[in-house]
């Protein structure tokens, strides 16, 4: 109890602003990386020729990913704050309306957790995600082209990509102690 009171406080907006521009200056700096990775990797055929700004749905599919994580480190109803503060901030950074963003971020979601049934595991879905988002599919050997689904192996390499996207709450609610 004593070691919360001597955290930092810090409000749910800025909380909701630091991961946003967070997660926005990630995904602009890693991505010529990350999309350099995937069109070297072995599993492809022909190379996907992923272009190095082409971060978009990347970062949406990173965003998507991340929002469902907040319930497991936020008490009831702050994690509904949480995210709400985040889709304000999100809205903001794109210029897009609120309803616009979440809608958006909502179609993400879904279709990166219907590619991922039935698990229930985000990484995974965050994985699968880009991989169909970006239409890899058609880049691969004869044998998963065909069938329609990603070669395991890029999948297990794409897994470990984006594990370096997930933000880590642990460690920054180490720090701080948030506030309404």
């Amino acid at each position: 109890m004593f070691k919360t009171l001597l955290k930092k406080k810090i409000t749910e907006e800025k909380l909701a602003n630091v991961f946003v521009n967070g997660i926005i200056d990630l995904v602009d700096n890693a991505f010529p990386e990350v999309a350099a990775l995937i069109n070297e990797d072995t599993c492809f055929a022909v190379s996907p020729n992923i272009q190095a700004t082409d971060s978009d749905k990347f970062l949406l599919v990173v965003i998507a990913g991340n929002l469902q994580y907040i319930p497991t480190h936020f008490e009831a109803y702050q994690d509904m704050r949480m995210q709400d503060q985040i889709y304000r901030a999100l809205a903001t950074a794109f210029g897009w309306d609120l309803e616009t963003t979440k809608r958006i971020i909502g179609q993400y979601q879904n279709f990166c957790s219907n590619k991922n049934h039935p698990s229930k595991n985000t990484l995974y879905a965050m994985s699968k995600g880009v991989f169909f988002k970006y239409e890899l599919t058609q880049y691969q050997d004869e044998y998963f082209r065909g069938m329609g689904c990603a070669n395991p192996v890029f999948l297990k390499r794409l897994d470990e990509i984006m594990l370096n996207f997930i933000w880590d709450w642990d460690a920054y609610l180490g720090k701080y102690r948030v506030v309404e």
